[in-house]
């Protein structure tokens, strides 16, 4: 059923009689969810993606992404309804489907230029199925003026014009572990459409599924602004943590102590110093305005890039004063994913620290409580797990899985050559291993070592 102008009440109706078929182009990490709930409310769901076993696994009814709390039982129930399958054929798809959704990867390249090439490629060939009627929802995060200066006209290439088919941009805005109820509930849905009509559909559409509502914004570019914007003030503002973190440490303070302080007042939202930002939002969307500006001054946000890439480097020089040489030492990276719980090793501060590491002449080894040993060494480190890792100089603690918190340092301690520790993510008390005996620093704790080297 076609739903491009239609009203809210329609929307709901053709969800509830299961005449509405929805293509998903990307059953990755937000792409699955989105499908399996488009489902639950009722809609034919054609899951498309260019992994075989993905498509193999939903199409049996396993959740090819297990760590994602609730999502297992939606892609069970939805497959065995018939209200979800999936496939490789995304032209096949497009020529079925009367809504086409587009959550691919989109990236940055060696230049940290945008890289678009997935949603382009998922563009046409959504050209080659498109028909009068249909309606395409760009979900992925672009550079402002993508939805309209990049997808639109590959679209037209179809034959049809803007106008006999919608086109909107509706960002996502979840966060991994917490997926469908991001979707769902947790935060207003922003929409707006190449055109009035399709901003008009958009958010009738998406008013079906998430029960917190829907902003409908003047166009596509600014539904494209809201989201880069979003994770351009993180990364600043972990930036600006990061630096006021080092202050702190020369004029002799607590930074975490400080922050805390401060950010009783409403207006003061201090951010979590640490070893580096990662995942496919934070260190990617500033360059998506970097690059694609052409009068504006953007120094501010190349500013944050550079120093929140540079606590990777400032990280490992750390061990460097403490051990006075990083060659041939034996060290033990805990945390190779860029955050605490998920599963993603995207721009991992973990990794771009084992990377600098050998570049140093250090021997490395990791250990990530959601990584099984190949996964470890396929990034050049060799694995070893803190509980019988041996003979070495110092443990780097780069991503705040709980588990880490949990760790027996005497033990640890009396296997260890030299008993040298940095936190990168504020995991372990300071004070208590330096009465241990470690010469620990943690980014954003006051740093006063008095063990003996």
């Amino acid at each position: 059923m076609k739903i491009y102008g239609l009203e809210r009440d329609g929307i709901a109706r053709a969800f509830d009689s299961g005449d509405i078929v929805i293509a998903v182009y990307g059953l990755g990490k937000i792409g699955l969810p989105l499908a399996a709930v488009f489902a639950e409310n009722g809609a034919n769901v054609l899951g498309v993606d260019v992994n075989e076993n993905v498509v193999n696994s939903v199409n049996a009814g396993i959740n090819p992404i297990p760590e994602e709390p609730g999502l297992g039982g939606l892609v069970e129930q939805n497959v065995m309804a018939g209200r979800l399958c999936a496939m490789t054929d995304p032209v096949k798809a497009a020529r079925q489907a009367d809504i086409m959704v587009i959550i691919v990867p989109t990236l940055i390249d060696m230049n940290n230029n945008p890289d678009l090439s997935a949603v382009k490629a998922v563009c046409e060939s959504i050209a080659k199925g498109l028909e009068k009627g249909d309606f395409v929802i760009t979900e992925s995060t672009l550079p402002p003026g993508a939805t309209k200066n990049v997808v639109l006209p590959i679209l037209e290439k179809s034959g049809l014009k803007c106008g006999e088919f919608g086109v909107a941009h509706c960002p996502e805005r979840v966060s991994s572990g917490r997926i469908i109820e991001d979707i769902t509930r947790a935060y207003p849905k922003i929409v707006g459409g190449v055109d009035e009509k399709s901003t008009g559909t958009a958010e009738a559409f998406y008013s079906v599924i998430n029960k917190n509502g829907v902003i409908a914004v003047s166009d596509a570019t600014t539904a494209e602004a809201v989201k880069v914007f979003e994770g351009i003030y993180r990364n600043v503002n972990i930036a600006l943590a990061n630096q006021l973190a080092l202050v702190c440490e020369e004029i002799g303070v607590d930074a975490i102590e400080v922050f805390n302080a401060a950010n009783t007042q409403p207006y003061s939202h201090l951010h979590r110093p640490g070893c580096g930002v990662g995942g496919h939002c934070i260190p990617v969307y500033p360059y998506f305005v970097i690059k694609t500006v052409k009068e504006s001054d953007t120094s501010l946000l190349e500013l944050s890039c550079a120093i929140n890439e540079g606590m990777p480097q400032y990280t490992v020089d750390k061990v460097k004063t403490e051990l006075g040489e990083i060659a041939g030492m034996n060290i033990l990276v805990l945390g190779l994913t860029y955050k605490g719980g998920v599963k993603e090793t995207r721009y991992s501060p973990g990794l771009a620290i084992v990377r600098l590491l050998k570049e140093e002449g250090a021997d490395v080894f990791a250990y990530d409580p959601l990584l099984e040993r190949e996964e470890v060494e396929q990034f050049g480190a060799t694995y070893s797990n803190p509980e019988t890792a041996k003979d070495i100089d110092a443990v780097i603690i780069a991503t705040d899985h709980h588990e880490f918190r949990n760790i027996d340092w005497n033990e640890i301690g009396e296997r260890m050559r030299n008993k040298v520790i940095v936190d990168g993510r504020q995991v372990v008390n300071p004070n208590e291993l330096r009465e241990k005996g470690f010469r620990c620093y943690a980014i954003g704790h006051k740093n006063e070592n008095k063990a003996k080297k």
